[in-house]
């Protein structure tokens, strides 16, 4: 796993250095290591052990966002679970977990190298749109949903709640009443979310959670793994791109670009049900998704307030109207938020 780190060596704190002893990972000496930085749900650190780095975290009660936001801790273990189905799935495709202490919910992962593994996120604020690489997250998110529908879901019930708690509570729940006209439609979409078992959803499927290595895209952070609608992963991922051609209009089209690309290569690995589907689903649910990254407990922190807006205009117009697939959304995306409708 690889992140921003802080530049500072510290002990580690105690929880994790516990944890990391109980896995039988280090010795009872001081257990040194570098606070991580990009995320809001945990506290991530890379650890120095002999053997090498290891990246580990320990899931947070209570989010560092503005908004009260709250989520059991135990989520680090459906984490840990879901990375494993992973591996086994399509290795290389996901950070491999090297153990998970349930006694204090730390997970370790393997370390990758920054300077080799960069951000997509990052790499997409710079202007650097790689419409391939969409693509081949795409392609790999599907290869993950297809394997994981045919193994079983019952065993993933109890995460159910989690999900709710750190997806449909403060994206959809939220939002709705920011938006009181728009409440019957978010109601629908969350219920639908709330009851959907094709297969096992990642759940954050953000390229902040997405490191670009030299053997492709490598998901991270599966906290709101679930059994749910696979249309939730594409909807959530394919939506920080239509935000960034609202934050970047220089590089829109691009943007836009990738976004199709991505929304192709998924819906071309579609094996557990007619494309078309998934497809619908996700078209309802972005605009969703895109307003929630405005008015949510979650805002995208890059937007300034004349984009917000702008997403918040068109992605009301597209709620109240649902586009039918994704070249319509992306179409009326473009249209919605240019400089004359915007």
């Amino acid at each position: 796993m690889a992140r921003q780190a802080l530049p500072v060596t510290a002990d580690v704190p105690a929880e994790i250095a516990a944890g990391l002893r109980r896995l039988g990972l280090a010795g009872p000496g001081p257990v040194r290591g570098e606070p991580l930085t990009g995320g809001v749900s945990s506290d991530v650190w890379r650890v120095d052990l002999p053997d090498g780095p290891v990246c580990a975290k320990r899931a947070l009660p209570r989010l560092k966002v503005e908004g009260d936001w709250r989520a059991p801790t135990d989520r680090s273990g459906w984490e840990a679970r879901w990375l494993a189905l992973a591996a086994d799935l399509l290795p290389g495709a996901a950070c491999r977990p090297l153990g998970y202490d349930a006694d204090g919910h730390v997970l370790v992962l393997e370390w990758l190298d920054p300077f080799v593994h960069r951000v997509w996120k990052e790499r997409l604020a710079a202007g650097d749109v790689d419409v391939p690489v969409a693509a081949e997250v795409g392609r790999r998110l599907a290869a993950l949903h297809a394997g994981a529908a045919r193994g079983p879901l019952s065993e993933w019930e109890p995460a159910r709640e989690l999900f709710a708690s750190l997806r449909i509570d403060p994206y959809l729940t939220a939002t709705a009443r920011a938006h009181p006209r728009l409440a019957p439609r978010f109601a629908a979409l969350a219920e639908g979310l709330a009851t959907a078992a094709i297969t096992v959803i990642h759940g954050d499927v953000s390229p902040k959670n997405i490191l670009l290595g030299p053997d492709g895209p490598v998901l991270l952070d599966a906290e709101c793994a679930s059994p749910g609608d696979p249309a939730f992963d594409l909807a959530f991922c394919a939506n920080h791109l239509l935000l960034k051609a609202v934050w970047r209009p220089a590089g829109r089209d691009r943007y836009i670009e990738a976004a199709r690309a991505l929304a192709a290569a998924y819906l071309d690995g579609v094996d557990w049900e007619p494309a078309g589907g998934p497809e619908a689903r996700a078209a309802r649910l972005l605009p969703a998704l895109a307003l929630a990254r405005v008015d949510g407990l979650s805002p995208v922190e890059y937007l300034d307030e004349d984009a917000r807006r702008t997403v918040r205009h068109a992605a009301a117009d597209l709620v109240e109207r649902p586009p039918d697939g994704f070249a319509a959304l992306t179409a009326r995306w473009l249209d919605l938020t240019s400089g004359e409708h915007a």
